[in-house]
């Protein structure tokens, strides 16, 4: 097969990953008599961390129990935890961390909340009369090691690579965006269960295992995953009561955690970096204070009730290992905005957390998104515009939007519109008329998507979907890894002989006159190279045969 047919068969392959718009505005549904719904709203503050602390985003989850402490419903959860399955991807649970990394299962992130909703499943009531989930591990079963081989990796469309915190891609992560293109390895399912979903966001390619196929069906958190809200900005969560629920005694929990967060007690010193294992020196240490609860009891009547609390109810294990509320005490830190029982920070109102229950009442679903259209589109991120619906018709403004995207081929349709992959870009909902923005990214390039936008109301009535299609722009030169070829090669920068070359180089020859023209030259040609190796599995073996030598006698250097 040549080398084109490997590329065309190659980009055939990535279409299944990806999402896509193609305009098709549905009709307005007839209006429709006055309905009455509850609605249950929480309020609540994302605290940021003071300057020169290292900042990593807040992971939240929101439930609902019932006065006897029966587990009710999960409202809200961070998509890092209920989309991208930080609790449950293959690598210790103790390797080091960083801005997006990609391995190691975080059994604490949210103890409580896993605990408690793991007790839920084994009942045999819906929605929770499931299989416990099972736990990713990586493909050849070295759960100790960051390095995995090149045929077991594939392209990462939201993690970075691990990085060593003096590189300077660490704060390009950090703020959002990796450095270059990435290969991961996405696990296959082990002997174990996890308390925690996987990612729900991966479809499979052929380095993959079967079990990536599996993901997303077992994951149930897809409509319920949102982005972290931004620190310093009040955020709000609502849930739309489902027609019968009882009224009653009810409480609210929130549990919150935060990487990093180090304090006199939960210390680097005391939670080290793990030793002993390959690639050590990547990441840093990040198990700081444990999660942090809060709790608001409230009632759900015939009137709106208000209830809040400004203090934090306890906090979770460090290590996952069972679901209790440990009392605060003084190993908690209670003066610093945005750390341990402040990571919600106190509103105006003299509150961490409020919550509003109240009858709602809708005349009409929202009407569709109008006027999709792309305002800019590169190879691997477009924005899309559209004029924002009315709560009743056109009519008010829309409690939120849902929005959806394919690559396979098949438009979007309200049949499918469920299976197909979710935005989970916040999107704050704008007054009728208004233009809305949304910005998509982590896209490949020369493809073709397709995604769907639905508004819904306070009741979750939902309007109809609009659909848009684009092409992104070819690959644009640069975008790739700072050892191009052989990190297309082999998979990963981190693969052990990636990193041999990456020190011969930084080591050896940029020490010499000679050396530093062969790196020069290196990263001329070497971006366009490894480009297209980088796309095809064949091109790579091909690639890592001709390295392979050049590697042996790399070695024979001390470095």
């Amino acid at each position: 097969m040549s080398d084109m047919a490997v590329a065309e068969r190659a980009r055939g392959v990535a279409l299944l990953l990806g999402f896509s718009l193609g305009f098709s505005l549905a009709l307005l549904p007839a209006p429709s008599a006055a309905e009455q719904c509850q609605v249950v709203d929480v309020d609540f503050l994302p605290a940021d961390l003071p300057g020169g602390v290292m900042k990593r985003p807040l992971q939240i989850v929101a439930w609902i129990e019932d006065g006897q402490g029966k587990f009710v419903e999960t409202i809200f959860i961070t998509r890092q935890v209920g989309t991208f399955g930080l609790g449950n991807r293959p690598g210790r649970w103790d390797f080091n961390s960083g801005p997006l990394w990609p391995y190691g299962r975080r059994e604490g992130v949210l103890p409580v909340w896993a605990h408690r909703y793991d007790a839920a499943r084994a009942t045999a009531t819906p929605p929770y009369n499931h299989p416990p989930f099972r736990e990713v591990i990586f493909q050849n079963g070295d759960d100790n090691n960051l390095s995995h081989p090149y045929n077991q990796s594939s392209r990462e469309l939201h993690f970075c690579r691990p990085l060593i915190s003096n590189e300077t891609a660490w704060n390009m992560a950090d703020a959002g965006t990796c450095a270059s293109q990435v290969f991961t390895d996405k696990g296959v399912f082990g002997g174990g269960t996890s308390l925690y979903p996987p990612r729900a966001d991966v479809v499979k390619t052929a380095p993959d295992h079967p079990s990536v196929d599996e993901y997303a069906t077992i994951n149930p958190f897809d409509a319920i995953s949102g982005a972290t809200p931004r620190d310093g900005a009040p955020a709000m969560v609502s849930w739309a009561i489902p027609r019968g629920f009882p009224m009653g005694d009810y409480v609210m929990w929130i549990e919150v955690s935060r990487e990093f967060d180090h304090n006199g007690t939960y210390s680097v010193s005391a939670y080290p970096a793990p030793t002993g294992i390959p690639w050590s020196e990547y990441g840093q240490p990040y198990r700081g204070q444990p999660s942090i609860l809060y709790k608001v009891p409230f009632q759900i009547g015939a009137t709106e009730t208000v209830a809040s609390t400004g203090t934090y109810a306890g906090y979770g294990d460090p290590t996952g290992q069972d679901g209790a509320v440990r009392a605060p005490d003084a190993t908690i830190t209670v003066d610093v905005v945005g750390s341990g029982a402040q990571r919600l920070g106190m509103m105006s109102g003299g509150y961490r957390v409020r919550v509003i229950a109240r009858p709602e009442f809708d005349f009409a679903p929202p009407a569709g998104a109008m006027n999709l259209q792309v305002s800019s589109v590169t190879s691997s991120a477009a924005t899309v515009l559209f004029t924002a619906p009315g709560d009743d018709g056109l009519v008010g403004k829309v409690k939120g939007y849902e929005v959806r995207m394919r690559a396979d081929g098949q438009p979007i349709t309200e049949a499918n519109f469920a299976e197909s992959f979710p935005i989970t870009k916040t999107l704050i909902p704008a007054p009728a008329g208004t233009m809305q923005t949304l910005d998509i990214d982590g896209l490949l390039f020369e493809t073709e998507y397709e995604v769907a936008v639905r508004a819904f109301d306070d009741c979750r009535n939902y309007g109809p979907i609009t659909t848009l299609t684009f092409r992104t722009a070819d690959r644009a030169l640069g975008e790739v890894d700072a050892c191009f070829v052989a990190t297309a090669a082999y998979g990963s920068v981190m693969a052990n002989d990636v990193e041999m070359l990456r020190r011969f180089r930084d080591g050896v020859l940029q020490k010499t006159v000679l050396g530093e023209l062969a790196v020069e030259a290196y990263y001329t040609f070497g971006p366009a190279v490894s480009g297209i190796v980088g796309e095809s599995d064949l091109l790579r073996a091909t690639a890592r045969s001709f390295l392979d030598p050049i590697v042996d006698r790399v070695r024979a250097f001390k470095l």
